[in-house]
């Protein structure tokens, strides 16, 4: 819980996940994994009114998820 607070926990995860995009190593359908849900939510939270998450805590807990899977994956460390 207390990694998840830390604003250097967050600079390493969104940095890392710049990486990743940014990699020709990952495949281009698993980048997509991440964008897409995190730009349909941002685009349109209103058709999801069912789900009480705030745009930035559903981007960081879809991040989290993200880097930390493609991480182990690929190999490829945190800064």
């Amino acid at each position: 819980m207390r990694k998840l607070l830390s604003l250097r926990h967050w600079g390493s995860t969104f940095s890392l996940i710049y990486r990743l995009i940014t990699s020709r190593k990952v495949a281009l359908w698993e980048k997509l994994l991440f964008i897409v849900p995190v730009a349909v939510y941002w685009i349109s939270p209103d058709i999801m009114p069912f789900l009480p998450v705030d745009d930035i805590a559903f981007t960081m807990i879809i991040a989290e998820a993200f880097a930390s899977r493609m991480a182990k994956k690929y190999n490829i460390t945190r800064v």
